[in-house]
Formats: C-alpha cells, sequence, structure tokens
C-alpha cells in the first residue's frame, strides 16, 4: 500500500477533479479539490486497516461521490437546480461498480478547454491547467515554465479568483472557440508529457505515467474533426518518438543512460510505427509548427548511426530555435553543432549560451569538456551536481566525476 496511493494519487487525483468540476463548476475548484483530497486521505486510513479493496480506482470515485452527496445535503443556500439535478447526474456516471471513462476523458478534455478561458493571461492558463488537470505542484509547474515559484503561486491564484468571482462554469465551446483554444492546450500537453520525460521530481528522473497521459489525451483530440489538426498529430508524433527511448533511458540500478550509450535493442519499434503514422497525418496538409519541426528531430534520433543525421538535426535545431527560442532547446541545438562541428567549436557554441543557473548547461559542459579538458569537465560536472534537481541527475553526475577521476 505504500505505493499504490501515491500512484492512485498521481494517476487519479486530476481525473476525479475532473469529474467532479463538470457538477461543482469550476468556480469551485477547491470544493472539488478537497473532496478529492479528503477521499484519499481516508483510503489511507481505511485500507491500512481493512486491506486493499478489489477495485481501488472505483472505490475512489463511490467514496468521492458519497462526499460530494454529503456536501450538497449540508448546504442550506443551495441553486434549487443544481441540488436537485447535481445528485441525479452523481448516481448516473459515477458508478460504484466501475469507470465510466468516456465520461472520465471527455470531463478532463471539456476542463482542459475550459480553464484555458482567454480572459484569464495565456500564463495563468498554463499554470491552472498544469495544476488541477495535470496533478503538478506548485514547483513542478514553475520547472516546467522555467520560472519561480512564488510568480507560479500569484498566477494560480489570479486564475483561480477570476473563475471564482466570475461564478464560471464548463459550457459547451463553439469550433471557433476550441480551435482558439488548441494552441494553449496542446502546450499544456506538451509540458505535461515534458515533465514525464525529463522529470524534476525529486526521487524519479522518468515518469512514464505522465508521458502516456500526454499521449491519451493528445489522442483524443485526434477523435474530433474539429481538432484532428495536422498540429494535434505533430504532437504526438514527437511523443511517440520520445517514448519509444523510455526504457533504454535508465539502467537496472535506475541511473541515467546517455544517448551515445543507450541499447538501441531496448528502444520501442512499435512506438516508432506509431510516431511514424502520426507523423504522415501531420504532414498531409501545408503546415509547420513547432511540433513539426521537433517530431522530425526525435524521428532522427530513432534512426541509425549516421553521422549525416546530426547535419539535418542541427539543420532542424536551426529552424526551431528560430520559431521559438527556449533555453533547453538551444542546449540541444549547442549538442548538436558539436557533433557536426566537433567538440572545440561546440564548447564555444555551448558556453555563449550563459545558462548558468540549469545543471543540464553545466553537464553538457562537461560531457564536451571530457574530450578534452579531464579537469574542467569535472568542474563543470560539480556545478551541475550543485544545481540538480532528482536523485538521479545526481547520481549521474557523480559516476560522470567518478569515471573523469579512474
Amino acid at each position: 500500500m505504500k505505493d499504490l496511493i501515491p500512484g492512485l494519487f498521481r494517476d487519479m487525483y486530476s481525473k476525479m477533479t475532473a469529474v467532479l468540476c463538470r457538477h461543482f463548476g469550476l468556480s469551485n475548484i477547491q470544493i472539488a479539490e478537497d473532496i478529492v483530497s479528503d477521499t484519499f486521505l481516508k483510503a489511507s486510513e481505511v485500507w491500512a486497516i481493512k486491506g486493499i479493496p478489489p477495485n481501488p480506482q472505483a472505490w475512489l470515485y463511490t467514496v468521492a461521490k458519497n462526499k460530494t452527496k454529503d456536501y450538497f445535503k449540508r448546504q442550506k443556500v443551495f441553486d434549487q437546480k443544481i441540488s436537485v439535478n447535481i445528485l441525479k447526474e452523481l448516481d448516473e456516471i459515477m458508478l460504484p461498480t466501475g469507470l465510466d471513462q468516456n465520461t472520465i476523458n471527455d470531463s478532463q478534455l471539456a476542463m482542459l478547454f475550459a480553464i484555458c478561458e482567454p480572459l484569464i493571461a495565456i500564463e495563468g492558463q498554463i499554470s491552472l491547467a498544469l495544476q488541477i488537470l495535470c496533478g503538478f505542484s506548485i514547483n513542478e509547474v514553475a520547472q516546467a515554465l522555467l520560472t519561480n515559484r512564488e510568480t507560479i503561486k500569484k498566477r494560480v491564484f489570479r486564475a483561480k479568483n477570476y473563475l471564482r468571482e466570475s461564478k464560471f462554469e464548463i459550457k459547451e465551446l463553439s469550433d471557433r472557440q476550441i480551435i482558439a483554444r488548441l494552441p494553449v492546450v496542446l502546450k499544456t500537453l506538451y509540458l505535461l508529457f515534458n515533465e514525464g520525460y525529463y522529470a524534476k521530481h525529486e526521487n524519479q528522473f522518468i515518469r512514464k505515467e505522465l508521458c502516456y497521459e500526454a499521449i491519451r489525451l493528445a489522442e483524443l483530440l485526434t477523435g474530433n474533426n474539429t481538432t484532428n489538426m495536422a498540429q494535434v498529430n505533430a504532437l504526438i508524433a514527437l511523443m511517440c518518438y520520445q517514448s519509444s527511448r523510455l526504457e533504454a533511458r535508465v539502467d537496472n540500478e535506475g541511473e541515467i543512460v546517455l544517448f551515445d550509450q543507450q541499447d538501441k535493442t531496448l528502444w520501442n519499434r512499435d512506438m516508432i510505427d506509431r510516431g511514424n503514422y502520426y507523423m504522415v497525418q501531420a504532414t498531409n496538409v501545408q503546415e509547420t509548427s513547432k511540433y513539426h519541426i521537433e517530431a522530425a528531430i526525435a524521428y532522427w534520433h530513432t534512426t541509425v548511426d549516421q553521422l549525416s543525421k546530426w547535419t539535418y538535426i542541427l539543420q532542424l535545431y536551426d529552424q526551431l530555435i528560430f520559431v521559438e527560442y527556449s533555453p533547453v532547446v538551444a542546449l540541444n541545438r549547442a549538442f548538436a553543432y558539436a557533433k557536426v562541428h566537433g567538440t572545440e567549436k561546440g564548447i564555444n557554441e555551448a558556453e555563449k549560451l550563459n545558462l548558468h543557473k540549469m545543471s543540464s548547461y553545466f553537464g553538457l559542459l562537461g560531457y564536451l569538456y571530457s574530450e578534452t579538458d579531464t579537469a574542467k569537465a569535472i568542474n563543470n560536472y560539480n556545478r551541475a551536481l550543485d544545481l540538480a534537481c532528482s536523485t538521479a541527475e545526481r547520481e549521474a553526475f557523480k559516476k560522470r566525476i567518478h569515471e573523469l577521476l579512474q
């Protein structure tokens, strides 16, 4: 049970919150969150005494449903329409014998599009979506958006305050509204996937469940003619290509394995083929988004080793950095630059970035200097070690230092 409840919490918290918000309205997100949190607290107490139920997920939904009923029964000042219909809807939708997956899926997507309300600043939309729908902590949101904790807290507070004061509810959107909100929805799914692929969590370097959840939600968008667009398919292709290498990115001891040292037999060919399918769907129209470029880069990473591929990858990074600059893209481009033009020029390119607050910046310099200057390599790895967020990342830097000292 020690691992079960935290795992269920990561997987089910946002889904349960989304389902409840369909009935409470987004203006009452806090109530929905409190009920879900109380449900997990009760699970930890009851399961410790009576044991784990046969269907833990159904148990959680049943308890959440009953807690919601109790909440509404306690309310004395309550809109009659809500008080009459809500209990009936909960009985019909949240079945105690199992999960209505369609309802959960619809609730999550409906809530995601609803949170992307244009009257809320885009940064607030993404921050709120990552926290409420994706289950990110404030620290994880800050890391995903490369900003500080206090800024994110203010963004989330302003966004929730707007929803509360405007008595905002989830409503059916027009096709025009859906298309207008789609870019922020895709950005949120992109960040959700990235947190799984490059987790900043203290004890996890990779969080596969987040990667697969992002793919699942993105694939739901392809089932609707309005949202089955080229950039959606390109994003899914990107996530599939990246996911194909998940098993090879850590060894049996949980240590990080550098790209050059990965066991390619562990790459998932089915996931690569899945990425190829979505890539074809993404290129059947004259449209090129940042997701197209990143998917193409990820595709080349799944190909067999050949020097020529790094030339193509560098060209793609040159396009991507022009379309949307980010420190991560700049670092990845510097790595590709070193592959094409040699280590010395790669070091010069990397040092121009001056990303002194990022562990990956010093990690890249440590890697590049390993070939020419052991002392500088160790110095950079030590600086990376000081900035590392996860245990796996710290252990990886320690291992590189140890190898250089041999």
